[in-house]
């Protein structure tokens, strides 16, 4: 096979040299240009002197570099890649549908349920998802973020859209690519989420901008006033304030004692399990309870020491009818008994231990 001959840098009157493989090709501003995918060796058109005084400028500029410490990837370029630019960019490359062929796909789709009618409903809509995102920029960083949500409200739409309303999709799009970005807004704006009902949703949105109103019309933006503007209780409209005036504290941030060193703030909460001393408290007022119950019992007698012992004791206690059977008495003489035996019961425990025990 003949060998394949390439300018060495950039003017065509140049001296050609050949080689057995195929080398870069380079640009009209004299910088080298990796027509092949492999990395591209400087040096190779540096053994050519320039065909002008640009080119020897640019080759002394490349000589003062050359004591610059280089690795293997600094010979290929490096640019930043921007996420956003390239999803536009990928965006651009579908057209945009009609109203008509719109119209024609979603009729398709809602009949035959055809997979590709929906895609390209919902590629051709993809723009407005980026407008729409847009509008709340500055409610959240990631912008992003904000069009993937966008794009899953797109696609609820499409599978919810009826052809036959005489409704445009791209304005019954608009209402669910709102929702869902709105709810992503919501849901991520703090590690705590702050709406979790409609009432906190519209607060949310709207509490400061109605405070402003208010102000501006030289009203007080008191609690009951926004609460009455919004439809909201006033109760929400107070505990929404002070969620969005105040931001997160972490449990384990340390924080300052008596003693001057630092715990976390975790460690000062109140524990919700009872701790050993309540435990011990408790055994002992149990212990106490026992005695005096025995005591009680020494006092009774009859139908009385039956009730006590098979129903007010008892850890399957009887029902009233059952005891009824047993004393040949009526349900309702059972129950008489057991008032006036639980009555003398409190008196008793009142009398030995006070307060600390009460009898219902």
């Amino acid at each position: 096979m003949p060998k394949k001959k390439k300018p060495a840098v950039v003017a065509p009157e140049a001296p050609r040299r050949e080689s057995d493989a195929e080398e870069p090709e380079a640009s009209d501003e004299g910088e080298v240009v990796d027509a092949v995918g492999e990395l591209v060796d400087e040096g190779d058109a540096d053994e050519h002197e320039p065909a002008h005084a640009d080119e020897g400028e640019e080759r002394e500029e490349r000589e003062e570099h050359e004591d610059e410490p280089r690795d293997v990837d600094s010979q290929v370029a490096l640019s930043r890649h921007d996420p956003l630019q390239a999803y536009l960019r990928e965006v651009q490359r579908h057209r945009v549908l009609t109203a008509d062929e719109q119209h024609a796909l979603a009729v398709r789709y809602v009949e035959t349920e055809d997979v590709d009618a929906a895609r390209k409903l919902v590629t051709t809509n993809l723009r407005l998802v980026v407008k729409i995102a847009y509008e709340y920029r500055r409610a959240y960083k990631n912008i992003m973020d904000l069009i993937q949500e966008g794009n899953i409200g797109l696609m609820q739409a499409v599978k919810k859209y009826d052809p036959y309303r005489g409704v445009k999709l791209s304005s019954y799009s608009a209402w669910w690519i709102r929702a869902y970005i709105l709810r992503f807004i919501v849901n991520n704006w703090r590690l705590v989420k702050l709406g979790t009902t409609q009432a906190q949703r519209k607060l949310f949105f709207n509490l400061n901008k109605e405070k402003a109103r208010l102000l501006a019309m030289g009203i007080d933006p008191n609690a009951e006033e926004v609460a009455k503007r919004l439809g909201v209780a006033p109760e929400e409209v107070i505990e929404m304030d002070r969620r969005l005036s105040s931001a997160e504290a972490s449990l384990d941030a340390p924080v300052g004692d008596n003693e001057g060193r630092a715990v976390a703030r975790v460690e000062l909460l109140p524990s919700s399990t009872p701790g050993p001393d309540h435990a011990v408290e408790g055994e002992e007022i149990g212990d106490i309870v026992r005695e005096r119950l025995g005591e009680f019992r020494k006092t009774l007698k009859g139908k009385e020491l039956i009730i006590f012992d098979k129903r007010l004791v008892a850890e399957e206690p009887l029902t009233l009818q059952e005891l009824g059977d047993e004393f040949g008495v009526s349900r309702e003489r059972v129950r008489q008994l057991e008032a006036r035996l639980t009555s003398n019961l409190r008196v008793f425990l009142k009398d030995a231990l006070g307060d600390a025990v009460s009898v219902s």
